[in-house]
């Protein structure tokens, strides 16, 4: 019999940059009771979703849990799976600085950029 090798990789919902990475451990530097950051979707805007960011001290119930690097970064429950395989960066540049998020999951977005749909 031949048998061959099937890997099977399994997908956090969110992959932080190391330029992420590094941002979210400057900004909880300053903030001991929080244990990291907590990302989900909100109903807003005109294409439908938009992202969230925000601190956490504590992993709710359901959240996913998604450590990098010794950075703790929860998923919200409802926002699991439209984060799915999404990487999470920082860019800065001479006008603005701010968390990106690559997800492969868009179908469209607004001409703005603050909303897109599934």
């Amino acid at each position: 019999i031949n048998k061959k090798k099937i890997k099977i990789y399994m997908y956090a919902s969110v992959f932080q940059t190391p330029s992420a990475v590094q941002k979210i451990k400057e900004l909880l530097k300053d903030k001991p009771d929080h244990v990291g950051v907590k990302v989900g979707v909100r109903t807003r805007g005109c294409n439908g979703l938009s992202y969230t960011l925000e601190y956490t001290k504590s992993k709710g119930d359901s959240d996913e849990e998604v450590v990098q690097d010794g950075v703790r970064v929860f998923i919200e429950k409802k926002a699991q799976l439209t984060l799915l395989g999404t990487e999470m960066d920082y860019v800065e540049d001479k006008l603005s600085s701010e968390f990106v998020f690559n997800n492969p999951n868009i179908k469209g977005t607004c001409g703005c950029g603050e909303s897109f749909n599934i």
